[in-house]
């Protein structure tokens, strides 16, 4: 039940956050609307929000995604943002001396220029997900994750708690290692933005 909230809900931070990202970086509009609420959700206490979310949510699984969602959208937009501001121009130009429409260009040209800030974005906001899953379903704590850990520490069960904190750190190693790597084969896009 962990790991299917925690997957629901970084596949649509992923989203939205390149979404955001990548109007934020072409768009100045965009830029001036949405980039005063990301920094202010980037940098917000939003823990304090989980009891809101039970409020609007209910107490399942849907806010648990919400606030996996909550926690890892905003730096996932931020360093696609860079990613995308610090494309060449030439890169642009020569999309568009091609024939490219505004898609081709954001899909073919931009989006692989901005990969290695795309996939350190969506390396932050794993951790951040993971961080945001535990709060949340500790809020809860009627499901999951949550209700193991109240009633390990309730109990005394002191070894249980322990190894079910071991195991969770390990999850999130293996998962930010793995988007590391696909990271570290990809950087060499970031030698054509010169």
């Amino acid at each position: 039940m962990t790991f299917q909230s925690f997957a629901i809900g970084m596949a649509i931070a992923i989203l939205l956050g390149v979404v955001i990202g990548f109007l934020m970086g072409t768009n100045k509009i965009a830029n001036s609307v949405l980039g005063m609420w990301v920094n202010i959700f980037a940098s917000a206490p939003l823990s304090s929000l989980v009891p809101v979310l039970m409020l609007l949510f209910g107490l399942g699984q849907t806010t648990i995604v919400v606030t996996v969602v909550l926690f890892s959208t905003w730096i996932i937009a931020l360093d696609t943002y860079a990613g995308v501001r610090h494309i060449s121009p030439s890169l642009s130009e020569m999309g568009r001396c091609f024939g490219a429409s505004r898609w081709q260009l954001i899909s073919k040209v931009l989006f692989w220029a901005a990969l290695p800030e795309i996939l350190a974005g969506i390396r932050m906001g794993l951790i951040r997900a993971v961080k945001g899953i535990v709060i949340g379903q500790l809020l809860v704590s009627v499901v999951a994750l949550g209700r193991l850990f109240r009633t390990f520490s309730d109990n005394f069960q002191f070894e249980e708690f322990w190894a079910l904190t071991i195991i969770l750190f390990i999850f999130a190693l293996v998962f930010s290692s793995a988007i590391g790597w696909l990271e570290h084969k990809v950087e060499y896009y970031a030698s054509t933005r010169a």
